[in-house]
């Protein structure tokens, strides 16, 4: 490898909570990132479970957190580990290692300086575990500056995806937030509502599934009209960026507050929030970037084909003229994989002492070098 060239490490748990992503990646002198190699590990039941009651309120909070926070640093550092034994690396040929952790709060519309996000991880340990040194709590130096702490990624997107003309990244996590690069003009980003969560939770309380594989359930079902309007006059649709949200705001209750007492199929409801994503993303995008000529969709719900046709289906209703619909896959780079190279990405902008947040994006005051450090 050319010593002009370092490797360092992203590691990605997001709200859908379905696991972890970690990358190998080569960052080159200013920036340019190439996937080295991966490895997802899905959490245990036992996991999973703590981390998801975390996302409400309930007794013992603190020491349930902070048991949470270190089996995530376990789990994070088995995977570091699976990454070097894949390549026959040592953690001494990593410059750092960019943790995530796991989205439990995030009140970014609280009035400043009270706003706050949290993640839950024990960096400290898993810099211990790994040898390496360990970044993370990316979010909350934006946060101070008056900014979101989210989202983060659009400017490693400008970094990754050429605007050669007008085009849009989305990125279908949990939540799902756009990423607006224009051939000219200053790059834009916002949360435009919920991705794959509210599918995820609605599958897992009606029939005990992590998530619905390729739609296929929701296929099973019609769109009701009645509660996809109701669900798409929620006040957050129609603020304007910045803005962020989280599993704080969309979760089972607010979905049953739309559902009411009506009587509705479950299929039902379950095509209605598959639309209820892709009509919100492109109505975000047709008021914010009209001229938009390719969609690019990365995260876990490129890979629901239902979703994907639904976006196709839907962006012939909203554009004028064709959109471009692809995934990342176009472009070489598993969807799946996108967030986690965004952090190892963010840990060499930390390490390079180079702001990693978009102001314009976030609304913080300025540029900002985000992250921690947690030597090893």
């Amino acid at each position: 490898m050319n010593k002009s060239h370092s490797l360092y490490i992203g590691l990605m748990s997001g709200t859908s909570l379905d696991g972890i992503d970690a990358v190998l990646a080569k960052l080159g002198p200013q920036g340019d990132t190439s996937l080295m190699r991966a490895v997802s590990k899905p959490f245990t039941p036992l996991l999973r479970k703590a981390l998801l009651d975390l996302q409400s309120p309930g007794p013992n909070e603190l020491h349930r957190e902070k048991q949470a926070g270190n089996a995530l640093a376990v789990e994070y550092a088995q995977a570091v580990q699976d990454l070097l034994n894949q390549m026959n690396l040592q953690a001494t040929d990593i410059s750092a290692i960019g943790a995530h952790g796991q989205t439990i709060r995030h009140q970014a519309d609280l009035t400043h300086p009270l706003a706050y996000t949290h993640q839950t991880l024990n960096p400290a340990l898993l810099a211990e575990l790994t040898g390496i040194d360990v970044i993370a709590d990316f979010r909350s130096r934006d946060l101070a500056a008056g900014g979101h702490g989210a989202p983060l990624v659009p400017a490693f997107h400008a970094q990754q995806f050429s605007a050669d003309r007008h085009i849009a990244v989305l990125n279908l996590g949990g939540i799902a937030n756009l990423t607006l690069l224009p051939k000219n003009g200053e790059v834009q980003g916002f949360d435009c509502g919920p991705g794959n969560m509210l599918l995820d939770t609605w599958i897992a309380d009606q029939q005990g599934h992590a998530f619905d594989k390729d739609g296929g359930w929701a296929l099973q079902g019609q769109v009701n009209q009645s509660l996809l309007t109701s669900m798409l006059t929620d006040p957050f649709f129609s603020k304007a960026p910045p803005k962020s949200t989280g599993r704080d705001h969309f979760h089972l209750d607010w979905l049953q507050s739309h559902i009411g007492l009506e009587n509705i199929n479950a299929e039902d409801v379950q095509a209605s929030l598959l639309h209820l994503t892709a009509i919100a993303a492109l109505q975000a995008l047709v008021k914010y970037a009209p001229e938009t000529q390719k969609l690019i969709i990365c995260g876990g719900g490129a890979r629901n084909t239902a979703m994907m046709n639904v976006f196709k289906t839907h962006s012939t209703k909203l554009f004028a003229s064709s959109l471009e619909i692809v995934t990342s896959d176009t472009l070489g780079i598993d969807p799946q994989l996108v967030e986690g190279l965004a952090f190892a990405w963010l840990a060499w902008a930390h390490k390079e002492k180079r702001p990693a947040n978009l102001p314009a994006v976030t609304g913080a005051k300025g540029p900002r070098i985000l992250g921690a450090c947690y030597p090893a």
